[in-house]
Parts: C-alpha cells; structure tokens; sequence
C-alpha cells in the first residue's frame, strides 16, 4: 500500500511539470484606466527557496507589459489568484500571453490568449 501511495505521489509530481508553475485560468478585464489581469497559478510551492514567485503579461512583440512579483510562498493555498490592474495593452493587439515564474525554474510555459475571441483554453475576457 506504502508503495501505491508513493509511486502515485511521484506520478502526480511528474505531471505537473516537475515542479514548475503552471498558468491555470486568466480573466482580463479592460476599463478605462487599462485592463486588469486576475491570473490564477498552480505550483507545489515548497517554502522561501523554492515557491512561484512572479507572473508576466507579454505582448505579440515580447515586450514585457506588466509582472505581478509574488513575495511569499503559498504553500497552504493552491492553486491562488493574484490579480494586477492598469495594464496597457496596445488597442491593435490581437494576442497577449501569460507566464509564471517559479525561483527555482524560471519562466513556465505561456498561455496565449487571442484578444480577438472572449474566452480559450484556460483564459476568458470579461467585456
């Protein structure tokens, strides 16, 4: 039994990415003062040395157009939702994606979200 427990504890860990942060749902909201990002993560965030620790809007260009600095582990509280307001995304756009970042790992995956469409996979934009 021991080592069913175990061997599905590894199987778990294994699935999420080896310990990196994953981008699990995104809403933006625009408004007149920019748009706001509520970006929920997921990440077996394991104490001060090793917890997700930022995430990151990105524009079509790779310019940077805002990070929300997370600046303690939540390691009690997964997955958790942090949200950042007056984002500027350029009224052209038609496609932004989200990253988290993890001390350990860096950067994760993006989610790209396609500004053109109200909701995909994972993210959802709330007109």
């Amino acid at each position: 039994m021991r080592g069913a427990v175990l061997a599905g504890a590894l199987l778990a860990a294994g699935s999420a990415g080896a310990g990196e942060v994953t981008v699990e749902a995104v809403e933006l909201v625009p408004g007149s003062g920019g748009w706001t990002a509520h970006v929920t993560l997921r990440h077996a965030d394991a104490g001060w040395d090793h917890y997700a620790d930022a995430w990151r809007l990105v524009g079509e260009d790779g310019a940077v157009i805002g990070t929300r600095t997370l600046y303690h582990p939540h390691v009690d509280e997964q997955p958790f939702t942090r949200s950042l307001d007056g984002l500027r995304i350029p009224p052209d756009a038609r496609a932004v994606t989200v990253q988290g970042h993890d001390k350990v790992h860096g950067w994760g995956a993006p989610l790209p979200i396609d500004l053109t469409r109200d909701t995909g996979p994972g993210w959802r934009i709330r007109r």
